[in-house]
């Protein structure tokens, strides 16, 4: 039983409510233009949650085996960590890792049958993103994209292709409405970089928070907070989002809170803090689309 609950761990499950809400807030959207169906979401949502725990598990794969993830790392020192830890092997993982990847392509396969051939191509730069996020030959994670990928696969993407699979067409609202819950899911691993510049930056990676600094790291950090705010109210005044959308604003407290402790000094559990903040925010988000929806 430990042996699983170790693969679980492993897959972080913990943060599939950013792909949870990505998902939601699409499939919300397209509520609003009279266009939802249950079964399609739950669809998108399983899909994708699949092949975000193989991305997770490649990710862990890969940072392990570049010596990025150790037992004294940070991320160690504030999740559990199977691999780093020797719990289970990097070969398991990686077999896991690989059936999720297939779980969430047949899904998006049967999804593209049901909706649309658009829905593959959806799917394929997701999974290639996905795999060479920390795979070779780019692994782009180490070379200051990291933040740039998961804004555009948690944001435009995954917002763009829930909407497309509940109305088999493309949106730019659903895009602009996305960014804003994106860039906050982006700085999840903004956090966690600034946590870590110091072993991040002995490992030889190259990021964002190497690249900014542990000075200016925290004020781009509070700049990228407050935009998503910002944008959120910006369009609910001149659209596509309505007022309902400034239910947001509920989670200003909770950020504002954060934006004082990083400036202060980078806590040691400061991407669990910002995922807590994208889960506000995001939940208030899908909650404000519901609600125009039914109003």
């Amino acid at each position: 039983m430990s042996k699983y609950k170790d693969w679980f761990l492993a897959a972080r499950p913990w943060s599939f409510t950013m792909s949870a809400i990505s998902v939601t807030v699409g499939a919300a959207l397209a509520a609003t233009h009279t266009h939802f169906s249950w079964f399609l979401w739950i669809l998108s949502l399983v899909a994708l949650v699949f092949l975000h725990g193989g991305v997770n598990l490649l990710n862990d794969f890969w940072d392990v085996k570049a010596g990025i993830d150790q037992i004294d790392t940070g991320t160690r020192q504030y999740r559990p960590h199977p691999l780093a830890e020797g719990r289970i092997k990097p070969a398991t993982v990686l077999w896991i890792s690989i059936l999720l990847f297939t779980l969430g392509a047949a899904m998006g396969l049967y999804l593209a049958y049901l909706r649309g051939w658009e829905i593959i191509w959806i799917g394929i730069t997701g999974i290639v993103a996905g795999v060479f996020y920390t795979a070779p030959p780019f692994s782009y994670k180490y070379k200051a994209l990291g933040e740039f990928s998961v804004l555009l696969m948690w944001g435009p993407l995954s917002v763009e292709g829930a909407y497309f699979i509940q109305t088999q067409s493309f949106s730019w609202a659903a895009f602009w409405i996305s960014l804003p819950f994106g860039v906050l899911v982006a700085l999840v691993l903004f956090a966690n970089n600034l946590r870590d510049v110091d072993t991040d930056a002995r490992a030889g990676v190259t990021n964002l928070a190497i690249f900014f600094g542990k000075r200016n790291g925290p004020i781009i950090y509070a700049a990228m907070v407050l935009i998503s705010f910002s944008g959120v109210v910006i369009m609910s005044i001149f659209g596509p989002l309505g007022l309902w959308s400034l239910l947001v604003l509920l989670a200003l407290p909770l950020a504002l809170k954060l934006l004082r402790t990083m400036i202060r000094g980078v806590p040691r559990d400061a991407d669990a803090r910002t995922a807590q903040l994208n889960t506000v925010f995001g939940a208030l988000l899908v909650i404000s689309l519901a609600l125009e929806s039914l109003l």
